[in-house]
Parts: C-alpha cells; sequence; structure tokens
C-alpha cells in the first residue's frame, strides 16, 4: 500500500461539525449547469457536496498523517483538525476547490493502493528517446491519460526510428479487463512494428466486461471493448502504410491521438493532449489540413509550436489567423523564469514542454497538481491569504503520494512542482481594481514562498520548484460561477455545452427537461448538452475586449503571479485582428512563456463549448425547460432551489 491507512488509520472530520453542513443549500454558481457538472464529474457514488467536501478534506489530511507518522515527524492531532475545518468550510464556499481530478479521487482506496497519479492534472512526455525505447512514451501517455491526466507530448523523436514489416504469432493476444490490460495491449502492437516481437494472431476482447457495467476501483462506467478495438484497428492500419519509413512527426501524433481518443471513448474520466513540433516542420504543421484525419482523431490534440524568441512569426501567425493552430509556447522563458518580474534563476533548465494548456513548465514524465482559488470570493488580502494556505497545503501533499512511474517519481520527488493558481480574474479586477488586484498577486506569491519554506522543512522535502499558475480551470471554475482563468464572460447570453457519456443518467435526465442533447460530432459514445445562460452584471465581454488587452492581462499575470505558465487562448477577430498577430508575438515573446489564438468567428469548429445567442434566442431555449428529474438520489436539491417557479437564470 502506498499509502497506508492500514497501519496508521484514516483521518476523521467530527459528525458534530459536519451536521452544519449536511442540509445546508449549495450556492452553485451557474445554477443548473453546475450541478449537472458536479453529478458527471466530480460526484461519487450519489454524492451530495458536502460528502464530496468531506472525501477531499479528509483524504488531504490522512495522506498528510501518514507521512508524518511513517517519518517520524511532528504531528499534532488538533492543529490539524483546526486546519481542516477550515479547508472544508472554504471549500464548501468554494474559495478554493481541488482540481477536478482531486475532486474525483482524493480520499479514496484507490489513490491509498495505486499511488497519486490520478490526483495530478496534468503532465508531459519527450518522444526524444524514441530510438531507445519506441513504444515507452506511448505507453506513458495511455496509463496516464486513463487515470484522466492530461498529456503534453513532443515530436523530438522523429526520424529516429523505422517501422518494419511485422512477423506474426500463432496465438491470440488475450486482453486483460484492467488499465495494465490495456497498456500491454498497445505495447505489443508497437513492438511488433519497431521490434522483432511478433504481433500476436489475433486480438481476444473477451474478457472485457461489457459497456455500462461499473468501474468499482477507480469510479465511473465502462465503455466495453469498442474503444479499444478502434484504437488498435487504427494503428494497424497506420503502421502498415508506414512500413519500410521513418517514423515523423505525423506518426507520432497520430499514435498519441489515436491513444487519446480511445480514453475520451473509454469511459468518463475526459482527458487531454498537446502536441510541440519544430516551427519548421512542414508536415506537423499541417496536420490539421487533412479533413478526414482531422474528424477520425487529430482533433485530440491541440497543437503548438516550440517558438524561439526571434523567429520569423509570418507563417505560423498566418496559420494561427485562419484556424487558431499551432499555439505558441517559449520553453527558453519556461526554462529560465519563475515570474517574468525576478531574476532569471535556470531553477527549471530540465524542462522539455508542458501540460495541454500550458499553464505548467514541465520535465519528461513529470507530473503536477494545480489546485484552484477564488480572489472575487474574498473580502481582502488576509483572507485571501488564508485561503492560499490551505489550497498550498492541499497541493504540497499531493506531492507526497508517489505513482507506479519510477520515472515520474524520480523527477517529482526532486522538482515538487505545484500550481496555486487563480480564476474568476476579470471578476477579482471588477471588484477591488486592476492595482489592487496585482497587488494581491505579488504579496500572495511572497507568502506562498515563505509557507513552502516552513512546510517544506516541517515534511522533510524539498522546496517546490516552482509554485503558482493561471489554468484556464475548465469545468471546476462552473461549480463557483467564476470566469475561466484569465478569460472574460463569453457574452450576456450564450449557450454552454457539456460532453457527457451516453450511458449516464444524466444524459435522460437533461433531454428530459428539454436540453438539447445531441451526438459529439467528433468523439464517439459522447453526447453534448446545451445549457442556456445569462450574466447579469457582465461588465465587458470577451468579444467586446482588444486583443492586446487579452495578450496584456496574461502578461501582467505572468509578470506578478506565475512562476510556471498562464495559460490563455485569446479570442480575435479574424478581420481586423489576424493580421496583427505575428506582431503581438514579437512584442509579448519576452513577456510570456505560451500563448494560444482562437478565431471568434468562422473557427469551423461544431459544437463549441461557448456559443453567443441572442437573447430571444435563450428565452426561446429557456421556455421549454422542466425541473431536472431522474435517478440520481439528490436530484431535489437542484428542483428546490433553482428550477421552482420557472427557468434557471445565471447570477454573478
Amino acid at each position: 500500500m502506498i499509502v497506508d491507512v492500514d497501519r496508521f488509520g484514516t483521518f476523521g472530520l467530527d459528525e458534530a461539525f459536519l451536521d452544519a453542513y449536511r442540509d445546508r443549500p449549495v450556492e452553485w454558481g451557474f445554477g443548473p449547469l453546475s450541478w449537472v457538472t458536479y453529478q458527471r464529474t466530480y460526484s461519487r457514488d450519489g454524492e451530495r457536496w458536502w460528502q464530496t467536501c468531506r472525501r477531499v478534506i479528509e483524504g488531504m489530511l490522512t495522506i498528510l498523517r501518514c507521512h508524518c507518522l511513517a517519518h517520524g515527524l511532528p504531528w499534532e492531532h488538533e492543529h490539524a483538525v483546526q486546519q481542516a475545518r477550515q479547508a472544508y468550510d472554504r471549500l464548501w464556499q468554494f474559495k478554493w476547490t481541488p482540481p477536478g481530478r482531486g475532486l474525483w479521487m482524493m480520499g479514496t482506496r484507490f489513490v491509498y493502493e495505486r499511488g497519486g497519479a490520478a490526483l495530478n492534472n496534468c503532465g508531459f512526455v519527450s518522444t526524444a528517446q524514441l530510438a531507445a525505447d519506441y513504444a515507452g512514451p506511448f505507453l506513458w501517455m495511455l496509463r496516464m491519460s486513463m487515470l484522466g491526466v492530461g498529456v503534453g507530448f513532443d515530436t523530438r523523436g522523429r526520424g529516429t526510428v523505422a517501422i518494419r514489416r511485422p512477423r506474426r504469432a500463432a496465438e491470440p493476444f488475450v486482453v486483460e479487463d484492467s488499465r495494465e490490460g490495456w497498456v500491454a495491449a498497445l505495447e505489443r502492437l508497437l513492438r511488433g512494428y519497431t521490434s522483432d516481437q511478433p504481433l500476436p494472431a489475433c486480438w481476444d476482447f473477451s474478457r472485457i466486461r461489457p459497456a455500462g457495467a461499473p468501474l468499482a476501483s477507480f469510479g465511473g462506467i465502462s465503455a466495453g471493448k469498442g474503444p479499444l478495438q478502434e484504437m488498435l484497428e487504427t494503428l494497424h492500419r497506420l503502421y502498415d502504410a508506414a512500413e519500410g519509413q521513418k517514423a515523423e512527426s505525423p506518426l507520432i501524433v497520430d499514435t498519441m491521438n489515436v491513444v487519446g481518443r480511445c480514453v475520451v471513448a473509454g469511459g468518463i474520466r475526459r482527458s487531454a493532449q498537446i502536441a510541440f513540433g519544430d516551427p519548421d516542420d512542414q508536415a506537423f504543421l499541417d496536420l490539421k489540413q487533412d479533413p478526414r484525419k482531422l474528424r477520425e482523431y487529430r482533433w485530440v490534440s491541440n497543437n503548438s509550436i516550440l517558438a524561439q524568441a526571434g523567429m520569423d512569426y509570418s507563417e505560423a501567425a498566418r496559420r494561427t489567423a485562419v484556424n487558431g493552430e499551432p499555439g505558441f509556447f517559449w520553453l527558453q522563458n519556461a526554462r529560465a523564469h519563475g515570474r517574468m518580474k525576478d531574476p532569471p534563476d535556470g531553477a527549471d533548465a530540465g524542462a522539455a514542454g508542458s501540460n495541454p494548456c500550458v499553464e505548467q513548465t514541465l520535465w519528461d514524465r513529470e507530473l503536477c497538481c494545480l489546485v484552484e482559488t477564488y480572489p472575487a470570493r474574498h473580502e481582502n488580502l488576509e483572507d485571501y491569504l488564508r485561503t492560499l494556505r490551505l489550497a498550498y497545503l492541499y497541493a504540497k501533499t499531493v506531492t507526497l503520494v508517489p505513482t507506479e512511474d519510477s520515472a515520474t517519481n524520480l523527477v517529482m520527488s526532486r522538482n515538487r512542482r505545484i500550481g496555486c493558481s487563480m480564476t474568476g480574474i476579470v471578476q477579482a479586477i471588477h471588484r477591488l481594481g486592476c492595482r489592487q488586484f496585482l497587488e494581491w498577486c505579488d504579496q500572495g506569491y511572497q507568502y506562498l514562498r515563505r509557507l513552502d519554506a516552513r512546510y517544506s522543512g516541517w515534511i522533510h522535502v524539498p522546496r517546490s520548484i516552482k509554485l503558482t499558475s493561471v489554468k484556464p480551470s475548465g469545468t471546476v471554475s462552473l461549480l463557483a460561477g467564476a470566469t475561466p482563468g484569465v478569460h472574460w464572460d463569453h457574452a450576456p447570453t450564450y449557450i454552454r455545452r457539456l460532453r457527457i457519456a451516453p450511458a449516464h443518467p444524466l444524459a435522460d435526465m437533461c433531454r428530459r427537461a428539454g436540453y438539447p442533447v445531441e451526438e459529439d460530432h467528433y468523439a464517439p459514445n459522447t453526447l453534448v448538452v446545451s445549457f442556456p445562460v445569462r450574466v447579469r452584471d457582465l461588465g465587458r465581454r470577451k468579444a467586446d475586449v482588444p486583443l492586446r488587452e487579452k495578450v496584456d492581462l496574461a502578461a501582467q499575470m505572468q509578470r506578478c503571479w506565475s512562476d510556471n505558465q498562464v495559460s490563455c487562448t485569446a479570442d480575435f477577430d479574424p478581420r481586423t485582428e489576424g493580421p496583427h498577430l505575428a506582431d503581438i508575438l514579437k512584442a509579448y515573446e519576452g513577456r510570456l512563456k505560451a500563448i494560444s489564438f482562437l478565431p471568434a468567428r468562422q473557427h469551423g469548429y461544431p459544437q463549441p463549448p461557448y456559443e453567443e445567442i441572442s437573447a430571444q434566442q435563450y428565452e426561446q431555449m429557456v421556455a421549454g425547460l422542466k425541473p431536472l428529474r431522474g435517478g440520481l438520489e439528490h436530484e431535489h436539491e437542484l428542483e428546490a432551489q433553482f428550477c421552482e417557479g420557472g427557468p434557471c437564470q445565471l447570477e454573478l
């Protein structure tokens, strides 16, 4: 057992403390959208929010307790109880939240027995050593993606391995019904095309449980054999076509994308990918130009270039102005700098890439845990610093749990990297003013540095190589009703889309309530549900904010807060702002570590996460909505709080 709870026991909040929260109404920030997001993504076995908070806080303190007792370090129970109560209350109020992975997995037996990979948001794996171990990076991608980790990768190993004509063995390969079984099948296929190991006579999927069966240990439901079978069949076609050729960047990216498609279709834990290529690799730049392959699997990754300061951005920017890719990542800035306002220290000299949303600098096979804070929900700086202390403690605690991968453990035990992130940043600036908010950023960062020195000494681990970040927030910010990361509200009225597995009871519940439910245009075995949203006290919508102002806010956060990176996908007007992308990249290449762009109109992607609609369209959508009722244990909470007397609206 990795966290020895059988020996040291678990930490528990007392029932009298929890009584105050059991029946308290939850202030879901986006009403039904938030509640469905929570139920789809974070509620285990019909949990209510107070129970999820309990599992998370008790899990965090259990890990800390076991670590201290196992290493003979001081453990003060009464102090821990006070810390736990404060952390619980602030989590309940959405002043901070763990990452989505933490809301789902923290406090589970799976983590105690199988390790901490599932608690981490993101990872990166390099292909630089493909010649020594061709299958290794792809297997790491599959392992981590199946645990819900978003993974970045590069194409550095392109042109170093030749694809062979495979031999066939006489016996079939029986795929075991486990994560390890799926990984073993992928390994057998890849080694069959790149080594002397033969391919099996056929693939035997008979042991894989049927679609809809529960996944007892990790949670969720099985998608059956379909996603794995499709992955293997697609890879056979790709590698048969590449026989006698070197594995160039298209085959590397396609292999990773096919693996990612398998995971997306294989269960409720969504993952993500980003591919980093060289700016002069024409084949890499052209990957999204093939409409058939884009629809089949190349949609899985965002593609970015490893930009160099002083390079000619004109060709890459021209492509970005058309369809939003490539993005840009200045690795030399990430290696040299923490916050951009501080002198370069080279502490991250071993960094090789980043995670899919590009908010974390990462070494090869490094994972990282982020944690979210909501400054706009705080009364003053002192209040916010109290939350920062608890959020930091969560993220640092996750670094104490090793994974099942020895290479990952080696780099993580050295770096102890975490990412204390802010979200709702535009809301905070609107409430505090820009000057005061940036002062909060600077003082908060200095406070975290002091905390890290003290806490790292207490638990006898190295200080974290980097501490802060700004992530895009994803669905976690939906729970609190926060604007995501550094981004502005989308529009006064808009559609927010969520993706749900067809077998999830929420799909039928939403359909019966009148929410549009349709098949995903790209991902198989996936439904898309559309929620109408109205924002009050909008301020400015993102379409009204000039592109340079969006990029400048990211640069300000990179300067004053984030010593990792700032995730920013800046929407722009292709007609008026698209021609200026190259100039903006030149102007900010020394102030940013990463940036991506998305054409605000005519981007060509169906079912985007956000879609602006008119007030009339909004009223038409909500007119036919009914309360969400169905097969979940506690849908009455939603009905009572949001759906009495008519359609739900968003209050900010």
